[in-house]
This record gives structure tokens, sequence and C-alpha cells, in this order.
């Protein structure tokens, strides 16, 4: 085994293969350890997010290493069998790449018996192992942003199926119109570990997922005026609202990510202003236009990116009001967010808190996972809580805990190598650290998308990385060596290289960072492999 850095609070487990990984995590999952919080299995790793108050990584480490991998996970009696059809964009690029027929390709994966591994990247995606080795393919050297859902995929020695419109750089070879991810299901994952699938060819009209079939987005909150109820109606929304809390935690093994607030702190401080729990879901608001109107007598906050706001009373007076302050609406109150005169996100928070339903434990919306309350456009009515339980003093003492990064300025973060640092050339490290990247226009909640003048030059840009567990933060290379910071609606698992990832106390900053912003990575240790301590 080897054991890599990833930050302050996860470690990555490096084994031979897959069936040793499996055996581990077998091995984990019977007999835990104390501090671990989760683990994230792959094909030749396991990703352990662990608890630092409780145990380091050197100690879990040296723990981990004395495990037996003889475990053999059991495999399921049940056998899935999914229709394809084989039409993928990539059908005829994986026969050149492979040197067979098109018609060869075809026969071979429907001939196959998979089994489900593990599950990752997104909510009920399985890697899929046992298919012809004579499939195994590259992934495509720069990702799509946008794969259909439903399109059945090959990347290295794995099969798998996209559940929702979602990134990715698979193999395309066709289409299915099984529903993967339902959550009216339980589980809501059609693949389970251990699972056997087996692909059947189907013909065109057979199959076709639309994008209402696979959608996890709750109808909350809905359109629907609701005369005499605590409510605030929205008038305009340039970019829609998200409701967020602090995320989903423990449910990687359905390949769901934690999600939340891109910036938690500004969470906190909105609820505080108002007096509400920390974690109470708030409105996560690109401002510039965004305006509602209230419907009852409430006190409002809202903390996060600078930007003024106006209130408007019904008789047409007008006051600003600012961050950090709670602040009285009246019925007939128009609430208006100007545009942000630094950072990207500001968080609106109401005392007692919005009516909004949860998704497995969150009322977060996963852009990404397409899971939570919809998006609140122009239209929608946001009906407010009655219960004020739990409700504390308003706070009128909160102060900016941080400067926000502007367009064209320059914002340095900090850096934990690894953990695959040594896949690149001391050059491309020097590029990584003395470089301005600048944030590009396609960076979302999934991740920025960054460039600079010079790509990070890896040792061998030929070489596959196996599929493993990603974090928030994490700085993904592929072979353009353009890299993408991870944000917190980042898939599960990747394929690209991490070359470090953004410490702990710069994480909020990241989801503040605006457009055009140039960053500067600052390292903070060299980069060494965990050492074990002397048997």
């Amino acid at each position: 085994m080897r054991f890599l850095p990833v930050n302050s609070t996860s470690i990555l487990v490096e084994l031979e293969d897959l069936d040793d990984t499996l055996a581990l995590l077998s091995s984990l999952q019977t007999s835990t350890l104390i501090g671990i919080k989760e683990i994230i299995p792959a094909a030749r790793t396991l990703l352990i997010h662990y608890q630092p108050e409780q145990v380091t990584a050197e100690q879990l480490a040296n723990e981990i290493s004395k495990r037996e991998l003889s475990a053999n996970p059991s495999c399921s009696n049940e056998l899935i069998e999914m229709p394809v059809c084989y039409d993928g964009e990539d059908l005829e690029h994986v026969a050149y790449l492979t040197k067979l027929s098109v018609e060869e390709v075809i026969r071979r994966h429907s001939k196959s018996e998979f089994t489900v591994a593990f599950c990752g990247f997104a909510p009920g995606f399985a890697y899929l192992t046992g298919g012809d080795p004579a499939l195994n393919v590259p992934r495509h050297t720069d990702p799509r942003t946008v794969i259909p859902a439903g399109s059945v995929a090959l990347a290295g020695s794995f099969s798998g199926v996209y559940p929702q419109s979602s990134p990715g750089g698979w193999q395309l070879i066709g289409k299915t119109s099984v529903k993967i991810w339902d959550l009216s299901r339980s589980p809501c994952a059609l693949f389970q570990p251990g699972n056997r699938v087996r692909f059947v060819k189907a013909e065109k009209s057979n199959t076709g997922i639309t994008p209402d079939s696979v959608t996890s987005i709750s109808d909350v909150p809905n359109r629907q005026s609701e005369e005499g109820t605590a409510r605030f109606k929205v008038h305009t929304a340039p970019f829609p609202a998200l409701f967020q809390d602090f995320g989903r935690c423990g449910q990687a093994s359905q390949g769901i990510s934690t999600s939340g607030a891109l910036d938690r702190s500004s969470l906190k401080a909105a609820n505080r202003i108002v007096g509400n729990p920390v974690n109470t879901p708030c409105l996560e608001i690109i401002p510039g236009g965004f305006c509602f109107e209230s419907f009852a007598r409430v006190v409002i906050g809202y903390a996060g990116a600078p930007c003024q706001v106006k209130i408007q009373d019904i008789k047409g007076h007008i006051r600003t009001i600012t961050s950090l302050q709670p602040s009285a609406l009246e019925p007939g109150d128009t609430v208006k967010f100007g545009h942000a005169q630094a950072g990207v996100r500001c968080y609106l928070a109401v005392r007692g808190g919005f009516e909004v339903s949860e998704v497995l434990g969150s009322a977060s919306t996963d852009t990404l996972a397409n899971l939570g309350p919809s998006p609140v456009t122009a239209g929608t009515v946001l009906r407010l809580r009655k219960s004020k339980e739990r409700l504390v003093s308003v706070s009128l003492h909160e102060t900016p805990t941080r400067s926000f990064p502007v367009t064209g300025g320059v914002v340095v973060l900090d850096v934990v190598l690894g953990p695959r640092t040594d896949w690149f050339t001391s050059k491309g490290l020097e590029t990584f650290t003395e470089q301005h990247w600048n944030v590009t226009p396609d960076s979302s909640r999934v991740g920025a998308r960054l460039s600079g003048q010079v790509p990070i030059e890896r040792k061998n840009s030929n070489v596959e990385l196996p599929s493993e567990g990603t974090v928030t933060g994490a700085i993904q290379v592929p072979p353009t060596g353009q890299p993408v910071l991870f944000l917190t609606d980042h898939p599960l698992t990747g394929g690209y290289p991490v070359i470090g990832a953004v410490a702990r106390h710069h994480l909020d900053l990241i989801g503040q960072l605006p457009v055009n912003c140039k960053i500067r990575f600052r390292c903070l240790a060299p980069f060494a492999e965990i050492k074990l301590a002397a048997r």
C-alpha cells in the first residue's frame, strides 16, 4: 500500500489492483477504525475522510497497513439486463482504438457479463468490471461539458451508464432508456455493488431518456400563490438562486458528494444575523437584479459578496440596507440586490427559515447530481416557516472575516500537494506555483476552469490514471495541462491526476472567485508520501 496526502482531513490509500482495493474496503467496513468518517472506493484506491481531532494521518496509515487483503467481496445472484442502442458518437473511435470493427465492438460488449465494483462520480453511476479486455480504451484528453443521460460508455477496463446529464470524459458507445437513478425507488441507485449486469442490443426506437424521466429536483418551492400565508414572491432572477445548507454527508455509497453552500462561513453568518441555527437553509444568490416582494412581517439578513440592497415600501420610499445586519420587512416591501462589488455569491436568511423540503437529508441543490429543491426563478413563491423553535436573538455584531476577491485581482490560495504531484515534472510543478491562473467563464458550482499561458507538464501524458475519489478544493489536471478547481458540486470520483488541494481555511474563498480573477497557488509544504512507523 501507498499512503498519499490529500488535505488535512483526508488521505488516499493506493493498492495493487481492484481486488486488493475491494478486500481492504470490506475489511474496514467489517471492523472500522476510530476516526474514519467515510470511505470512497475506486479502481485502485480508497479515499478516506477522517476526524483529525481523533486520529492523525500517520496513525491511520499505520493501522490500515496492518489489514489483511484476503476478503472476497460477495457477488449478487441478481442479473440486470440493460437494453442498449449502440449508436454512441464515440463508437467508431472505439473501433479505431481497439482495431476492431464496429460490429465486433458491439458483439464483445453485449456478450460480456459485468459486475458492479463500486459507485462514484455521480449519483447512481456504477463502475462495471468484467468486460472484454480488448475494449480497454482511454478517456478523452479533454472531458465533454455535457453527456446525455442514459449514455453507455467505456473508460479503461470499466463500463458505465451516465444516470443523468453531466460532464465526463468516457467513450460513448450507446444509449439506454432504463432509469439508473430514481428518488422514488429504494435504494435510489439501480446498480448496487455485487450486482451482475448484461447489456442487450436494442432498436433505436426503444431507447432514449428524456430529461423529465431522470430529474431528482424537488418541486419545492412551488409557483402557486397561497393567499394568507407568510411568503416571498420572486419578481426577477437573472441568475437562478439556490437553496443551500451544509450538504449531504455520508452518501458516498450511492455516488453522492456533499454539495452544500460554496461559502459556509457566509451562510453561517447570515443565519446568526437573524437568530437561526447556523445550518438553516438559505438562498445562495448571485447578485445583480434578484428581486422579491414580501407578504409578511419578517426579519431578513444577508452575508457574503458585498452588494447594494435596496428596500422599497408600498408608499415608494426606498432605504438601503447593509450586509451582516438584521433588517425588518413589512408586507408589500420589495427587496432588490444590486451587482456584487467583489466576490460572487451572497446568502439570504429569514428569521425562522424557509419552508423547503429536504432530499436525502439536505435542502441543498446539487447542480451536478440534479438533487434538491428547484432553482428559484422569476415567479417562484417562497413559503416561510411558522415555527420559531430554537431561535435566539438576532446578531448585531457580525463583522467580515475576510476580504472578497475582485475581477482582475490576484488571490493567493494555500495548497496541500498530493495525491498525484509526482505525476508532474519539476517544470510542471514550477508552472503550477509560479504562474497566474485565470478563472474562465466556463466555471460553475461544479468547478472553476482555469487557464494559464503555459500548461502544466506531466511526466507521461500517455499514462491513464484509474478513477479515484476527489475532494472539494482538488485541483485536477487533464492532459491539456489547464487545471480544474473542484467546488462543492464536484463529481465524487475523477480520472485525471490531482496535483494538489486547496487548504481547508481557503475553501470558502474559492466559492467567491469571480470570472477573470487571477489565482496564485502557494504550497504549504513539499509533496511527500505518508510514511509508516518502523516496526
